[in-house]
């Protein structure tokens, strides 16, 4: 059956194959004065009747290039542009191989109607560290998306859960006019705008706002994509209306308006759903399917959007948020942000897991299930606010608040059995929890330019306090089995806690250019932290029925403060090739706990001197390396350092260690990325490795009835490291077909060193993961998207009673789209995954697909639309995991089958003309 599918796909292919002519063109670009090559140049060919992009190039660093490309046209119209030059245009005879020799452009003088025509017109520049695109030159159908252009990019990849990628690395926030477009999450503004309206697709390494004060470039390796919006069109409104209602009650409701004039912004939203999804994308495909608009297997009850938590991360959650946003600059004067959210999400979860815990001596199994429901509500404002007093310098303001409660109600059941499968304690668990927070927060920032190539002074003063207020009552029934003897512990207690967290850190930062390319930077940071908590538990008196017996043990009232004192001093070099930076601190950390309860007040001091390296050195426009190294104090937790028992798990006792050292991170990092311009293809190869001195291991006991106590202690002899390589190429006929392929071949290891039944031991791990995925388009008609995944990790242990233990997971997927005939969209997404290594009683495999239909109404403004997710009804979240001491295997809610109608409106309006003007558009 499958040989037959695929069978069919090579033949469907082949009938798209047609008569075109194959052409390379070669040539070499040089400034016409003084004879030097020009680097980086666009080059480009389009048809004579229409202008439509046939192929495109690059110069190399010598000024020559090649053009590849297949149309069935005799003769094109040839480009080459460069910034600050006259673009020169010619016509051209196709031939399968043409010699262009030696072409001169002259630098630009006079701002001719043509010049600027042309290199409007180029579909790509490279300008410093930024590569644009002109969103125009990229053929996608009328009513296409930004997402939908973004394909078309080479050396740009989105995966099934919408995630963006450029040559491998992963794109973090999407701009709009260099602003926010109401949240940094790519997918708002990807999914939202529509093609048409933007004139230009910047992408950059994303930036810190130093880095964009100074002009430096960009420490980060993600990218930042800016949308710029074509003047006529850059002011008016975007509406996008949709909800549908469907099978089980599954429902969803969601709302966007979006006003802009130049740069000013408001947004308002609003959204309602029970299908786990954020619903702030808009896709007329696989929208309402789950999972913020992806169609792939939703596992989780949460998510998060814009830093607030919509459930609790797993099962099904009902949620809605409104919320409205506000932005507006004046170039040289202000930026203003501002947004506030209300939310709310109700979820529930069931679980059940089978745990395989290993002695060194002897094994027993674990068996638990777990109810779960939870109420989430939060009010959040916040702002970014920056002013330009003098053209040098700058002043910020970032406030935050936020205003929430949850309440949660858990019962879990827990079995543990020996290795003959004989019953040897059992436990189980109710609490009900209600927690009260507020939080405000604020960074404020004064940053003054000291000269014009990079010399700065900043001040920065963070500030936070966030108040906690909760009430739990617990009720567990322990019971042991000791032969025909039944030993039971009861708990039922009531407890009340005020977590109160006041922090704040001031940093002063002086740079001072020695050079053009040399600066020298001096630093200070001073942090503290300080935590109030005071947790009153109560026992239940079973003669009155109170919760008035006070449990001096489980009770605790402290102040925990932490103070880091950081000086600092480095160098940075910012040479057109080799970037560099060196910078070395000394960290003074002082750990105090004052215990007005308990008999365990301690201090502790740590000083370490920390080291932080940055290279980077050009091979070309297109082809860098990179190196990074940097080691760190991670200190000990309050919950590892506190002698105080914690019983909320009666058959794992934890006590914390006052005598722990911080553990000492050394990280390593080596990136190397390459795109090849005539060959559209991009490697990318990344490795890194941490060591890790002093780490804190958990240390647990187990006793004769399987009941545990846990403690910490320092070890030495850990590490981790990772390798991957990213391989992406694009192909394109003509006007028949363009794919994009993309390799992620990837490797983990790691050696931990840890405790099993109090016995020191190590643990050799690695992991293969391994993914191939490729997007085929035809002509905007068709639209297939297979890919497959494979998981594989091995890890063994060098004691005699521990097996070595391997699991294996496979994932295949294929999307297809189908945008005929007219109006209408077709979609499917088939995924199956296959975890052969899960134990009795869990699935191992399923097939998981979804399917959407719609037609285009009104003019294409509205799409009535049929959902069915998860058609076969095999949706799982199966799992098994595997840890030092154990073997997991996990099932929990998902989100199952059910149909929906839906009905989705838009409606936009850019120009600034009145209605029926040319400039004015209304639709998709």
């Amino acid at each position: 059956m499958r040989l037959r599918f695929f069978a069919l796909l090579v033949l469907f292919c082949s009938f798209f194959s047609v008569k075109a002519q194959e052409f390379v063109l070669k040539g070499k670009l040089l400034d016409a004065q003084i004879k030097s090559p020009l680097d980086a140049a666009t080059v480009y060919v389009e048809t004579i009747a229409d202008s439509t992009l046939v192929a495109y190039s690059i110069t190399d660093t010598d000024g020559s290039f090649i053009i590849e490309g297949k149309t069935n046209q005799t003769k094109l119209i040839f480009y080459a542009t460069f910034n600050g030059y006259k673009s020169l245009k010619k016509e051209i005879s196709i031939v399968p191989q043409l010699q262009m020799g030696t072409l001169y452009l002259e630098e630009q003088v006079e701002q001719l109607g043509e010049v600027l025509v042309s290199a409007e017109r180029a579909p790509i520049a490279v300008k410093k560290d930024t590569l644009e695109f002109n969103a125009s030159s990229f053929k996608t159908r009328p009513d296409a998306n930004v997402e939908d252009v973004l394909r078309k990019l080479p050396g740009v990849a989105i995966d099934a859960n919408g995630t963006i990628t450029v040559n491998g690395q992963e794109v973090d926030q999407v701009l709009v006019n260099g602003q926010v477009f109401f949240s940094k999450d790519p997918k708002v503004a990807t999914k939202s705008l529509p093609k048409d309206i933007i004139s230009k697709i910047q992408i950059t390494n994303t930036k810190t706002k130093t880095e964009e004060r100074t002009g430096d470039d960009a420490q980060s390796e993600n990218k930042t994509i800016n949308l710029t919006i074509k003047e006529d069109k850059n002011k008016g409104y975007l509406t996008r209306m949709a909800g549908g209602y469907g099978t089980d009650e599954r429902y969803q409701l969601n709302g966007l308006l979006n006003y802009f004039k130049n740069k000013q912004r408001v947004s308002v939203l609003a959204s309602s759903n029970n299908i786990n999804n954020a619903g702030f994308s808009y896709d007329e495909v696989f929208d309402m399917l789950g999972g913020g608009g992806s169609s792939r297997r939703n596992f989780g009850g949460g998510f998060n959007v814009g830093g607030i938590n919509f459930g609790f991360g797993q099962g099904i959650a009902t949620s809605s948020t409104v919320g409205a946003s506000y932005a507006d600059a004046k170039k040289g004067k202000y930026e203003v942000e501002g947004n506030h959210f209300f939310s709310y999400s109700d979820s529930y979860n069931d679980e059940a897991s089978f745990r395989e815990n290993i002695l060194p001596d002897s094994r027993f199994f674990t068996e638990r299930t777990s109810s779960f429901k939870g109420t989430n509500q939060n009010n959040r404002g916040s702002a970014d606010l920056e002013f330009n007093l003098t053209k040098d310098l700058v002043i910020s303001f970032e406030p935050n608040v936020n205003v929430g409660f949850t309440t949660a109600s858990n019962d879990q059941n827990t079995l543990s059995k020996n290795s003959e499968g004989l019953l040897i304690n059992s436990n189980r668990v109710k609490t009900a929890n209600r927690s009260d927070l507020r939080s405000f927060s604020n960074q404020f920032s004064l940053f003054q330019k000291l000269d014009t190539i990079g010399g700065y002074i900043s001040l920065d003063f963070d500030i936070s306090q966030n108040k906690n207020e909760s009430r739990t009552n617990l009720n567990s029934l322990r019971e042991i089995y000791n032969e025909d003897q039944v030993t039971q512990t009861l708990l039922d207690q009531e407890n009340s806690s005020e977590n109160i967290t006041n922090a704040y850190n001031l940093e002063l930062e002086y740079r001072k250019a020695l050079t053009k390319d040399l600066f020298v930077q001096a630093g200070m940071t001073y942090d503290v932290s300080t935590r109030e908590n005071k947790l009153s538990i109560f026992d239940l008196d079973l003669e009155t029925g109170l919760y008035d017996g006070f449990n001096t043990v489980q009770s605790s009232d402290f102040r925990f403060k932490t103070v880091q004192k950081t000086p600092s001093i480095g160098l940075r070099n910012n040479s057109d090739k080799w970037r560099l930076r060196l910078n070395a601190s000394y960290t003074d950390a002082t750990l105090s706990n004052e215990d007005f309860l308990q008999n365990s007040d301690f201090s502790k001091n740590y000083k370490k001197l920390l080291f932080n390296l940055y290279s980077r050195y050009s091979l070309g426009k297109n082809k860098s390396l990179s190196l990074r190294y940097s080691n760190n104090l991670d200190l000990p937790n309050l919950n590892q350092l506190q002698p105080v028992p914690n019983l909320n798990n009666p058959l794992n006792i934890v006590v914390g260690n006052p005598d722990l050292d911080p553990a000492l991170n050394h990280r390593i990092g080596f990136n190397y990325n390459n795109y090849n311009w005539r060959e559209r293809s991009g490697v990318f190869v990344y490795a890194g490795a941490t060591f890790t001195d002093n780490r804190v291991s958990a240390v647990t006991t187990t006793d004769e009835n399987f009941l545990r106590n846990t403690t910490f202690t320092n070890v030495n002899g850990n590490y981790n490291g990772y390798f991957g390589v990213g391989y992406s190429k694009q192909i394109k006929k003509d006007s028949v077909y363009s794919m994009n392929l993309n390799i992620r071949p990837n490797a983990n290891f790691s050696k931990n060193v840890g405790f099993s039944n109090g016995q020191l031991f190590k643990t050799t791990s690695y992991s293969l993961n391994p993914s191939v995925s490729t997007s085929i388009n035809f002509n905007d008609k068709f639209q297939i998207e297979p890919g497959y995944s494979l998981g594989y990790s091995r890890s063994t242990y060098n004691l005699e009673n521990l097996p070595e233990v391997s699991v294996l997971n496979h994932n295949a997927t294929l999307k297809t789209t189908t945008f005929w005939p007219e109006n209408i969209i077709w979609g499917n997404d088939i995924t199956y995954s296959y975890n052969p290594n899960v134990g009795p009683g869990f699935d191992k495999n399923a097939y998981f697909w979804n399917m959407s239909i719609g037609v285009q109404l009104l003019e294409d403004k509205a799409t009535l639309k049929v959902l069915a997710y998860d058609i076969l009804n095999q949706n799982i979240n199966t799992r098994r995991t595997t840890a030092e001491d154990f073997i997991e295997d996990f099932q929990g809610t998902v989100l199952q089958q059910y149909f929906m109608l839906s009905f989705s409106y838009k409606l936009d309006k850019f120009g600034g003309q009145k209605p029926g003007g040319r400039s004015m558009r209304y639709g998709g």
